[in-house]
């Protein structure tokens, strides 16, 4: 059997925010391997680190030195249009969910099949219209997003991350701003969909309530990645 190369594979990362005498660096020697349909959480306190680097696993920033491989592709010096097919294979889930305030539901979840240019109006209507039946909210597709409650709008933000089937899933916070209860449901509905969908999942997170649903957690502290086990509550 042929072993299959980690979906995420990070090693020896570092990363610096400014330049010349305000240049700091933000990251120190970041090793960690991911492999397909895994699903892993990282915690750590504010400023440890997390969202920098959820960003460069992204796409969303360039990583400076070290080596940072996604889907087997080294994003380390990659060029614009690289990252930007980098973050076509990625499903990115805010904090702050991020929803277009004059787009319904059902607009803003296709716009997470529009970029990838290659779906006709009917496809999009169709896959938008069953993804949004699945994180329960087929009676609100055409509501805006201040008819909607938090944990409604997180729905919306997961479906329009994983509308295009992703290959990874990343998520910053996503139960930050929400109850006990929606926060459950919106971990429990991102880790049914991407189990279904074979998609791997990195999660940044502070909620205690959620550690459950975790292959491993690895923690970040300074920068640094200070452990990454097993875990032994899931």
């Amino acid at each position: 059997m042929v072993n299959q190369q980690p979906v995420i594979d990070i090693h020896n990362l570092n990363h610096y925010f400014g330049k010349g005498e305000l240049r700091k660096q933000v990251l120190f020697d970041i090793n960690l391997e991911i492999d397909r349909g895994e699903i892993i959480l990282m915690t750590g306190p504010s400023g440890s680190g997390k969202t920098t680097l959820l960003t460069l696993i992204s796409g969303l920033r360039s990583p400076q030195s070290g080596s940072c491989k996604i889907l087997g592709k080294e994003l380390c010096g990659a060029s614009s249009a690289e990252l930007v097919q980098a973050r076509r294979k990625n499903g990115y889930i805010f904090q702050a969910h991020n929803l277009h305030h004059s787009l319904t539901a059902l607009q803003n979840v296709q716009m997470g099949l529009e970029v990838h240019g290659k779906y006709s109006p009917a496809e999009m209507r169709d896959r938008t219209t069953a993804i949004l039946e699945e994180v329960g909210l087929a009676d609100r597709v055409n509501y805006y997003p201040d008819k909607l409650s938090g944990g409604q709008k997180q729905r919306v933000a997961i479906a329009r991350a994983l509308v295009a089937h992703p290959a990874i899933v990343l998520a910053d916070e996503p139960t930050a701003a929400l109850d006990s209860k929606s926060g459950r449901d919106v971990v429990n509905i991102m880790q049914k969909l991407a189990r279904e969908q074979g998609s791997t999942i990195l999660l940044v997170t502070h909620d205690d309530r959620i550690l459950d649903i975790a292959d491993r957690i690895v923690h970040m502290e300074d920068g640094r990645l200070v452990n990454n086990s097993v875990n032994q509550a899931a």
